[in-house]
């Protein structure tokens, strides 16, 4: 659904895809108090080789069926203090890779984490929204 300034009106859920990490039409909870995009990651680590550190990752887990068991292997990463949904700092690794919600397709930092306990395996924030959406709070999977 647009509006009169070609905003995407999506819901407070969403199916989202990010297709550089192979992963399409997934469950997303849209936060617009959050301000970045996170996504569960399993595993997390960093190697060297030659010099150059790699960040090492597989997005959700094996209980999710989403998951695409692809272990992904980056020298684009930096890490950064996240204050989580509880009040707590943390030290977050983020890539930059390419989400698409209501076929819009952005260029963002994604911080990895463990949601393994939260009801979605992906957050959206507001960083990704600005400019482009308008979230319909009454409403979910809009675009789906």
């Amino acid at each position: 659904m647009k509006t009169k300034r070609d905003k995407t009106i999506i819901g407070r859920a969403e199916r989202i895809s990010f297709p550089e990490l192979g992963i399409v039409g997934i469950d997303a909870k849209i936060d617009t108090g959050a301000y970045s995009t996170a996504i569960h990651s399993h595993r997390i680590w960093v190697d060297e080789k030659e010099g150059v550190q790699y960040l090492n990752f597989e997005v959700l887990d094996p209980s999710d069926e989403n998951y695409v068991g692809l272990v992904i292997r980056t020298k684009n990463f930096s890490q950064k203090i996240v204050r989580s949904s509880n009040g707590k700092k943390q030290k977050r690794y983020l890539i930059k890779t390419i989400i698409e919600i209501g076929g819009k397709k952005r260029k963002t930092d994604v911080s990895l984490t463990d949601r393994g306990k939260m009801r979605f395996s992906v957050l959206v924030g507001r960083k990704v929204l600005r400019n482009g959406f308008l979230v319909d709070v009454s409403k979910k999977n809009i675009t789906s």
